[in-house]
């Protein structure tokens, strides 16, 4: 890591020779001042309950555990500060999302338990220069849905538009690349609880390529996913390949999929959008995963603004719990196994644009200023009805360091069901080394598939 204080004599430097920025060279020197080096606020909040920002979680916190690749909770020990149920919210209505309490107002035996605030996350140096790099000249094009002259870094560390804090969020730093093995879970209105899948995924972020010095084009792709289900039987074998690009205008989203049944890899463009998610057995869509991925051309994304907000934060109980039994429960997850904690969110409201069509009428997103990850959703329907709301739990895997979001929870209050995916608590997480290119082609699935 670098010091706050040499952070800011470098940005210095830096912002004097630079000119024609995205936002002005005057506006970007509250990075490492009154911002952190990625733009969220330095200071805490007034009461104190918020923080202020010292730097993140060391990478020598102990904990991690190599042969498991799972991480030890650094707080293990604290106790919930506050615990709101349906009889309690009304005090705490502003700070909870509607996904939320639409929950506490349904079941008396949900509740959301706030513990002490932790601003746990960290990047590395590169990522940090690579900011401040795009602070000064990253730009939207086609709408808001294209990122230009940016670098592996935050594009858009003082947003002004919803685009760039999606783009932010798109972008999020996980790592260069990871593996993982994972299990999702859906569980119906009764409470009946089915393994969705179990798979194993690689992901690359080409955006961060740490080799990289250019700034991205247009042809450039931002991340890379590869998937293979191996639970349960009826899906063993399928995979699945996707490449999202940095301007989906002119490079839209590439796909493929192998079907064992079909003994051939063939181009899937509906992976994408609204299309139900075979992942979780069809309880989310394309664009719930991650609580939103892929290219934002179906909506107008507006900036509301900045809030303090309760978040699911610093989930190491539930993510890396390691029985399915620790976690699901009949109508929600288990609050034993969930952490809240007080952060302010950028708030993002998403209206689907006149003549395209989408499940989602209006969407709401919620990001972590310290991660830019979006950490909870709330999806209306055409009637303007509160069809799901999206939770993204994040854990700091302070070994990297990195952030990893990609275990997820789902209500759905129109079927009364809930789904989790990306649960790695049985298999833990490795940080692999970069796969060849040659993987990440479609002739690669072929070779590799079931037959």
């Amino acid at each position: 890591m670098i010091s706050r204080f040499a952070l800011a004599g470098a940005i210095a430097v830096f912002l004097s020779s630079t000119a024609n920025a995205a936002v002005s060279a005057d506006e970007a020197k509250k990075l490492g001042t009154t911002l952190t080096p990625t733009g969220a606020e330095m200071a805490g909040n007034k009461d104190g309950s918020i923080p202020a920002y010292t730097g993140g979680l060391p990478t020598s916190t102990p904990g991690y555990d190599k042969a498991t690749g799972r991480r030890a909770d650094p707080f293990a020990n604290e106790k919930p500060v506050l615990s709101i149920t349906g009889k309690t919210m009304d005090a705490y209505a502003d700070k909870l999302n509607e996904g939320t309490k639409a929950l506490l107002r349904k079941f008396p035996d949900y509740r959301v338990d706030v513990y002490p605030t932790h601003r746990t996350v960290a990047f590395p140096k590169y990522v940090v220069d690579n900011t401040l790099k795009n602070a000064v000249r990253a730009k939207t094009a086609e709408g808001g849905v294209a990122l230009t002259n940016a670098y592996g870094g935050f594009a858009f560390p003082i947003p002004t538009t919803g685009f760039e804090v999606m783009w932010n969020h798109l972008t999020r730093y996980e790592g260069y690349n990871y593996h993982v093995k994972y299990d999702a879970w859906n569980t119906d209105s009764s409470g009946h609880a089915v393994l969705a899948t179990s798979g194993e995924v690689w992901q690359q972020y080409p955006y961060y390529n740490p080799n990289k010095t250019l700034e991205t084009n247009e042809s450039d792709l931002f991340y890379q996913i590869k998937l293979n289900y191996f639970a349960p039987p009826r899906r063993a074998g399928e995979s699945q390949l996707i490449w999202d690009s940095i301007n989906p205008v002119e490079k839209g989203r590439k796909a493929w999929q192998y079907l064992p049944g079909q003994r051939r890899v063939k181009l899937a463009p509906d992976l994408a959008y609204d299309t139900p998610n075979p992942g979780s057995a069809g309880s989310t869509t394309y664009d719930d995963a991650f609580v939103f991925n892929g290219a934002m051309d179906r909506y107008d994304f507006k900036l509301i603004g900045k809030k303090e907000m309760y978040i699911p934060y610093n989930e190491y109980k539930f993510v890396y719990a390691q029985k399915p039994e620790q976690v699901l429960t009949p109508n929600f997850l288990n609050p034993d196994v969930s952490r809240w904690e007080l952060h302010r969110v950028w708030v993002v409201e998403a209206t689907l644009k006149p003549g395209t069509r989408h499940i989602y009428a209006r969407r709401t997103f919620y990001v972590d200023e310290d991660s830019w990850v979006a950490v909870m959703s709330d999806e209306y329907d055409a009637k303007n009805q509160l069809f799901r709301s999206g939770y993204a739990h994040p854990v700091f895997n302070y070994d990297q360091p990195a952030m990893y979001v990609d275990t997820q929870s789902f209500n759905d209050f129109i079927s009364g069901g809930w789904a989790m995916q990306g649960w790695v608590g049985p298999y833990g997480l490795d940080y692999n080394d970069p796969l060849p290119d040659h993987d990440w082609t479609a002739d690669s699935m072929a070779a590799a598939g079931i037959r």
